[in-house]
C-alpha cells in the first residue's frame, strides 16, 4: 500500500463527487438565473419566486439522473472494496 495510490483513488472519488454534485446543481443554478433575470425584467422583487422553479428542476433533475448517479457511486465503490483487497496485502 503506497501513499500514491491512496491519494489516486481518493482523487477519483473526489473528482465523481464534484461531477455527480455539478451535474444536480447546475441546473438549478441555470434555472435561478433565468428567474432572476425574469425577475430584474419585470421588476418583481419576490424573493420566493425563484424558490419553486430551482426547487422543481433540482427534484427534476434528481429524478431523471438518479439511475446514473446510482450507479456510478456503486461503480466506485465495488471498485474500492476491491482495491481495498489489493493494497492490505
Amino acid at each position: 500500500m503506497t501513499p500514491e495510490s491512496i491519494i489516486e483513488i481518493f482523487g477519483q472519488a473526489l473528482f465523481l463527487v464534484v461531477v455527480l454534485v455539478a451535474a444536480i446543481i447546475l441546473p438549478s443554478l441555470l434555472v435561478g438565473l433565468v428567474v432572476s433575470v425574469f425577475q430584474a425584467a419585470t421588476q418583481i422583487n419576490e424573493q420566493t419566486l425563484s424558490f419553486l422553479p430551482r426547487l422543481m428542476a433540482t427534484l427534476l433533475t434528481i429524478i431523471i439522473l438518479g439511475p446514473w448517479v446510482l450507479q456510478e457511486l456503486m461503480d466506485i465503490s465495488a471498485f474500492i472494496f476491491e482495491t481495498i483487497s489489493y493494497l492490505t496485502r
